[in-house]
């Protein structure tokens, strides 16, 4: 979303959200194949997540169109360096984070393609509440969610940072392709020149997904947590200043 902020200047909000969001569909899905055959994704969860994010991911494609150019990169750069302003300066714990217990607890044990094994419990209802508003600004702001939904799933829920990033690729490619519906519904995104830049973006979603899930597993999951950090910062800081007119 940051890149064609930048490659397109004077497109409405609306048009540029559509466009990536497209390409958001298709990234996530290729992502979710090569975490699939991982396996490395949580999908009784991914589906709640999935279900909870379906009205907000409705309500942020149709509300979109009513910001203005400069207000929106303002709010998309608030956003991004709130969260890695988070991610960056929140207290990490040395001791053991004890399991989530108490009634309402969902408890997982997964087993990965690479004989790790992943243990942890959560309370299902926080993720489908907070599903709703990553999915509002996911598909308000163009991003798809995946730079909220990680950190909500890691953080709130309590998800190994594999296993979080694994199955969000999932829910960001249910919610991706709910707005992308809309904006197709709306016209937004058509048939048309807007489409065609889009689906010629989209092309390298799928073999740079594939790339990144391969990657990933060299890791560890607080080496990925502080370069997305930084990532957001950078970029949220730059926006930012645009937005002010610098």
């Amino acid at each position: 979303m940051p890149v064609l902020l930048f490659l397109y200047p004077d497109r409405e909000a609306d048009a540029v959200t559509s466009m990536s969001l497209f390409f958001v569909l298709l990234n996530s899905a290729s992502g979710a194949v090569a975490y699939g055959r991982q396996r490395r994704i949580d999908y009784r969860t991914a589906a709640w997540l999935a279900a909870g994010t379906l009205p907000g991911a409705v309500l942020g494609a149709l509300l979109v169109g009513q910001f203005p150019r400069r207000q929106f990169e303002g709010l998309f750069a608030a956003v991004l360096v709130g969260l890695a302003s988070y991610l960056l300066l929140r207290r990490r714990g040395t001791g053991l984070v004890q399991p989530v217990a108490g009634r309402g607890v969902s408890r997982r044990r997964l087993r990965d393609a690479y004989g790790n094994t992943f243990v942890y419990s959560f309370h299902l209802w926080k993720g489908v509440a907070l599903a709703a508003l990553t999915g509002f600004l996911g598909a308000l702001l163009g991003i798809g969610g995946g730079v909220i939904n990680v950190p909500m799933m890691s953080l709130v829920m309590h998800f190994p940072m594999h296993i979080a990033v694994a199955t969000s690729q999932l829910v960001v490619a249910a919610m991706a392709g709910q707005s992308t519906a809309v904006h197709i519904a709306s016209g937004t995104l058509g048939w048309n020149e807007t489409f065609l830049q889009a689906a010629l973006l989209a092309a390298g979603a799928l073999p740079g997904a594939q790339v990144g899930a391969r990657l990933a597993r060299r890791f560890q999951g607080e080496v990925i947590t502080r370069v997305l950090a930084v990532c957001l910062l950078v970029v949220g800081l730059r926006l930012g200043l645009r937005a002010l007119g610098f």
